[in-house]
């Protein structure tokens, strides 16, 4: 199982002190978490892309390719790029050119994100999400393939055979797929035979057991081996030195802006606190606490989902504080991994 850290780059006040963040110097933060990463040991370091005024995630290509030259091996990947509203060519060519600065450590995860602002901002009618995604992988799986490309499509001007470049120093770009909860793109990813992603962010790990077992099924059926239909998840996380510890530097944060857009979806009101704790818990999503209580956490999550090949920790509601978030990052590639690998080896 490989481990790893997803960022929104987040630049909200401080909820503790009000204060927030001048952009340039969050940015900063933000490329120093990337390196802690990088020497803690973690394989992979993924980056949103939003077009909202509380994240500076809006290009996550060129964040990507800042932190390729300050890190050595980790994997740098999106988390998600926002396929639909995207042109896959530019898609491609950026993630191509990263891989060439990283020298053979880019991914891509595409979606079709959770926010809608990226549908009106680029031009596109935000009920053709579907229909955009479906037909815009078509031409991204297409462009890793081929260097020359002859397509069509409803939604952008057809390609006649036009080189596309730079070509990515890998010989095949991994290109996984994001996805929520909605069956068809469960099944969509397994019948291409793509690496799946799952945003876990409420709830349990089992209730998601069905839909991973879809997608295996659905691959399996399209003839692709089961060792190629690798199962990630993104989770809220974060690890401190005690279970309290953790989950007192998180909770401001989380609550922000968990309440921030629940107010803004109509969700109904609840007592935060409770919920927090509730999703804290052993049956609960969050990934939050000591390394040994997340540890056994992220055994359980591999167990209920019959068995990871990643998991990503999103972090990026903790309190602004640089001390806690490297604490954090370090304990996970130090002390987290390590377990759970020993763990894992030791049930072979």
């Amino acid at each position: 199982m490989e481990f790893g850290i997803d960022s929104f780059a987040v630049t909200l006040p401080d909820p503790k002190t009000g204060r927030t963040l001048p952009a340039a110097e969050r940015m900063e933060r933000l490329l120093a978490e990337v390196e802690a990463a990088d020497r803690a040991g973690l394989d992979v370091f993924g980056i949103g892309e939003h077009h909202r005024a509380e994240f500076l995630d809006a290009a996550p290509a060129i964040i990507l390719a800042a932190a390729a030259a300050r890190t050595r091996t980790i994997r740098l990947t999106s988390a998600v790029t926002v396929l639909s509203a995207a042109d896959p060519v530019r898609v491609f060519q950026e993630f191509a050119t990263l891989d060439l600065i990283a020298k053979g450590r880019a991914e891509i995860v595409v979606g079709r994100g959770s926010f809608g602002e990226a549908y009106p901002l680029f031009g596109f009618a935000a009920h053709d999400y579907d229909a955009l995604f479906v037909e815009k992988l078509d031409l991204l799986l297409a462009l890793r393939d081929q260097t020359h490309v002859t397509w069509r499509g409803r939604f952008r001007p057809p390609l006649s055979g036009q080189g596309v470049y730079p070509r990515p120093h890998q010989d095949r770009l991994p290109i996984w797929i994001g996805v929520g909860g909605t069956p068809a793109s469960f099944a969509r990813a397994g019948t291409l035979g793509l690496p799946l992603m799952v945003a876990i962010i409420g709830g349990s790990f089992q209730r998601f057991r069905p839909l991973v077992e879809l997608y295996r099924e659905a691959g399996r059926k399209a003839g692709h081996a089961p060792e190629t239909l690798k199962v990630g998840v993104h989770a809220v996380g974060f690890v401190a030195d005690t279970d309290r510890a953790a989950q007192e530097a998180f909770y401001p944060g989380w609550a922000q802006m968990f309440g921030k857009i629940g107010a803004e979806r109509g969700w109904p009101s609840t007592d935060l606190r409770e919920q927090f704790q509730a999703m804290c818990g052993p049956y609960g999503a969050y990934l939050i606490g000591a390394p040994e209580t997340v540890a056994a956490k992220v055994l359980d999550a591999n167990a209920a989902l019959g068995g990871l090949s990643r998991l990503t920790f999103q972090m990026s509601s903790a309190m602004q504080e640089p001390d806690a978030m490297e604490r954090s990052i370090t304990l996970l590639g130090t002390e987290v991994m390590p377990r759970v690998k020993a763990e894992l080896a030791r049930a072979v």
